[in-house]
């Protein structure tokens, strides 16, 4: 009900974390399209959906699959004990946002360095005090002369030309909203998706039982992917204000409250999913929440599903022994459900 009716519980009216934020960091929150309201969020993200269909992601399955054996090539050269959270999962999105945009090569490494920071400020072993305030802000500086850049080179036919090459509320995307708009894709494509494939492993092998059978059928991995993202959703929450009075569940609402929808809870709902706490790759429907609802419905859904996809269903074929090393440690933040570490053995 709160996803579905902005138009009473605002993304832009008091941001979209559980901090209530100073005003130079809510407008600049306010200019990314996960904290925006419709008409605006809507005039932002229709130019850019079609490049994100089904049909379009899928062309991109055999450089998916070709970037994700690169990727294994060289854990198995690193191991057999590797931290899977940063010498693994954490390539694959970075490397295919990469891509996506054209990116330079040489640049992605520092590119990857400044999302991680970015996303990870709550952490004092990802971020530093002094770095906290400046990635997000480095990271758009990088964008803004990105675009510049680009601007002066032959069209590609890539994301970049079509974010700059397009209209947006009226007007074409300036070098600034392009660095805006670079923040949010990279932070939110890298983060969310190497969380799902870290916390996927760990459910994995946490439940001997659901990884033995999706080893015995890898057909189940589409399913596979879909429990362990209601299992494991990568975000615990994002919040809405009041824009009336209202009522919500029985309970009074004030213009002005703060309401945050719990996606932790809600993929553990027993009035719609049986058996909720048990991990089952068989799960059939799964209408979990952790690509959200309505207006604000993951723009990266099919892309994040096949990167899951192709990811299980080559690392499960590549190593028959897979086990854990060590504790597996979490990132410290209330909105980002992240593993930190997670020490194993490929063999």
């Amino acid at each position: 009900h709160v996803a579905k009716h902005p138009e009473i519980f605002s993304a832009s009216e008091g941001g979209v974390v559980i901090e209530n934020l100073d005003p130079q960091s809510l407008e600049q929150m306010r200019d990314m399209l996960l904290a925006m309201d419709p008409p605006r969020h809507t005039a932002y993200r229709r130019p850019v959906s079609p490049e994100f269909r089904a049909r379009v992601i899928a062309r991109m399955e055999p450089r998916i699959r070709t970037i994700t054996r690169e990727i294994l090539d060289r854990a198995a050269a690193i191991g057999p004990d590797v931290e899977f959270v940063h010498d693994v999962c954490a390539h694959l999105p970075s490397q295919v946002i990469g891509e996506l945009m054209g990116l330079p090569r040489e640049d992605w490494p520092a590119i990857h360095a400044m999302a991680e920071r970015n996303s990870g400020g709550q952490d004092p072993d990802i971020a530093e005090a002094a770095d906290r305030g400046s990635s997000s802000v480095d990271m758009a500086m990088y964008g803004i002369g990105f675009a510049a850049t680009r601007r002066a080179m032959p069209v590609q036919g890539d994301l970049t030309d079509l974010l700059l090459g397009t209209e947006f509320d009226g007007q074409l995307m300036t070098d600034i909203d392009f660095g805006r708009f670079f923040v949010q894709l990279v932070t939110a494509g890298n983060d969310t998706t190497r969380t799902m494939l870290s916390s996927g492993l760990l459910a994995l092998l946490e439940h001997p039982g659901q990884l033995a059978l999706l080893r015995r059928r890898p057909e189940l991995t589409p399913l596979a992917v879909e429990e362990i993202l209601r299992w494991a959703n990568p975000l615990h929450y994002f919040r809405r204000t009041a824009l009336v009075d209202t009522e919500l569940g029985g309970e009074a609402i004030a213009a002005g409250d703060k309401v945050a929808m719990i996606y932790t809870s809600a993929n553990r709902d027993e009035a719609v999913f049986d058996d909720p706490q048990a991990f089952d790759i068989t799960r059939d429907p799964n209408p979990h929440l952790s690509f959200g609802i309505a207006t604000h419905f993951c723009l990266g859904v099919h892309l994040a599903r096949l990167e899951g996809r192709v990811f299980f269903e080559e690392l499960l074929s590549r190593f028959a022994g897979i086990a854990l090393t060590g504790e597996p440690r979490r990132q410290r933040s209330n909105l980002n459900n992240s593993l930190k570490t997670l020490p194993v053995r490929l063999g």
